[in-house]
């Protein structure tokens, strides 16, 4: 029937996201679309019903570009002398500042890889995260509240190019918000835990 293809634009109002988005996914193949005689864009209802029950509100591709998004936000607060300034840091010498700043990538990609395969990795990533952090910060002599303000700098940061990505991709759906929220805090949470964790087990061991 003619009423099931739909626009450009009412694809968009459709996914919940901006009709920018819609075009690039269906440009790059991630989404199905047809051509019309004059060039515009047509996309069948049922093909987006389905497209939604198997990819969701939010695709891979829009996790693509989250990873650049946030490693770029990173590469920029550390470029303006922001993370020079927190405590924690100027404690560390040279190639401990530099291991910190890859550990802040490590956390942005894994929960990119934490959202992108909706929360299935289970809590291997996280937990060996966390794990990451409290060793490091442990041998770089900061306390426990110290490692805790370093996981917190680069979270805050990941948050961030988050809830930017989300605004200026158009992200419009209050589930897909909801969701990302929610996903970002577990993953997060479970990171901080074994950071505890992890130095409690360090500082019984030293009392021993």
């Amino acid at each position: 029937m003619v009423n099931d293809w739909m626009s450009l634009g009412e694809a968009a109002a459709m996914l919940g996201v901006h009709p920018s988005t819609v075009r690039a996914w269906a440009d790059e193949g991630h989404l199905p679309v047809h051509r019309t005689q004059g060039g515009h864009r047509r996309f069948h209802k049922q093909d987006l019903e389905i497209w939604m029950r198997t990819k969701g509100k939010v695709s891979a591709v829009e996790f693509s570009s989250a990873v650049q998004s946030a490693l770029r936000r990173t590469r920029l607060e550390i470029g303006e002398g922001h993370l020079a300034n927190e405590a924690w840091y100027q404690k560390l010498d040279a190639e401990a500042r530099d291991q910190y700043r890859q550990s802040g990538r490590s956390l942005l990609m894994g929960l990119i890889n934490y959202l992108a395969t909706d929360g299935a990795l289970t809590d291997a990533e996280p937990r060996s995260l966390g794990y990451e952090y409290a060793s490091r910060g442990w041998r770089c002599g900061l306390s426990s509240a110290e490692a805790t303000h370093a996981l917190l700098y680069f979270r805050n940061l990941l948050i961030q190019s988050m809830l930017s990505f989300y605004e200026n991709a158009g992200v419009r759906s209050p589930q897909a918000w909801a969701d990302m929220v929610r996903k970002l805090n577990t993953f997060t949470d479970q990171i901080m835990l074994t950071l505890l964790e992890t130095y409690e087990a360090y500082q019984r061991g030293a009392s021993r």
